[in-house]
């Protein structure tokens, strides 16, 4: 199952990123004289209400989204690691005023904290990026914060203190590498949580903006024509599941491999 699971979320990923190679028309292309066409051997996924070939457009917004996803779960890992291992090695005022604010953001639907950030943005790829990364590392900078708590008494940092070793080397050379599977884990599991986010923003119009390719945004423009027309909804759809599911079984993959133990986790940023 997992080599499967990688098998399809490698297809997804080499698809989109090869989009330009691979398309059969440009995605941006109108085509009066191709309006709504079901599938067929010209347009595999048809074509949507401007005669535009939403297979390309399907392979040009897997782009945005594993982009966006990709990009918000590094600067969330970057941010949370840091700020976790401090968190958890320092304690004190610094531990409490750092776990107030991530208790702050946390007590939020994290969609709709999302979308609150997001109005007070211009909306555009880098803003869904931003955002996502604003609310994402709380979640990242928990789990790594009571991962350096379980470990900052552990008898081989006992020795580290007892040689000598700084603060800084502890913490870099000793309690960061023991913290990169975990982050490792974690990032696997949200990376299905950020597609789902960033589709949710560029369907309420708050994402990437038209004429450039969304999943979320192809939805949202074409949902008037799910009676009519399905595939124009169908499709970009399908590729949300697709993703998510791959991603997320994946990161469940992961986390059995290693063995931690993540309570009550969230799919959600």
């Amino acid at each position: 199952m997992n080599k499967l699971v990688i098998g399809v979320l490698l297809i997804i990923v080499l698809a989109s990123v090869f989009a330009p190679f691979l398309t059969p028309h440009d995605p941006d292309e109108i085509n009066l004289d191709e309006l709504r066409e079901s599938p067929s051997l010209k347009h595999p996924f048809g074509t949507d209400s401007k005669g535009r070939d939403i297979l390309s457009r399907v392979l040009y917004g897997g782009r945005v989204s594993l982009s966006v996803a990709a990009v918000a779960a590094l600067v969330s890992l970057c941010v949370g690691l840091v700020i976790g291992l401090l968190s958890g090695y320092l304690g004190g005022t610094f531990d409490t005023a750092v776990m107030m604010l991530v208790d702050f953001i946390l007590a939020f639907p994290s969609l709709l904290l999302a979308i609150g950030i997001s109005v007070i943005l211009p909306p555009g790829i880098y803003t869904v990026m931003i955002v996502i990364a604003a609310v994402g590392w709380a979640s990242f900078a928990r789990l790594i914060r009571g991962h350096v708590l379980s470990l900052r008494n552990a008898p081989f940092i006992e020795a580290a203190k007892a040689i000598g070793c700084s603060n800084t080397r502890i913490l870099l050379v000793h309690l960061f590498p023991q913290c990169i599977p975990l982050g490792i884990v974690v990032t696997g599991l949200k990376l299905g949580g950020y597609i789902l986010t960033e589709a949710s923003l560029s369907f309420l119009g708050l994402g990437v903006q038209p004429p450039a390719p969304s999943w979320g945004s192809m939805i949202s423009t074409n949902r008037v024509f799910i009676i009519s027309a399905p595939w124009m909804v169908i499709f970009p759809g399908l590729a949300i599941t697709a993703t998510s599911l791959c991603c997320n079984m994946l990161g469940d993959a992961l986390n059995a491999r290693y063995g931690f133990r993540m309570r009550g986790r969230s799919m959600s940023p």
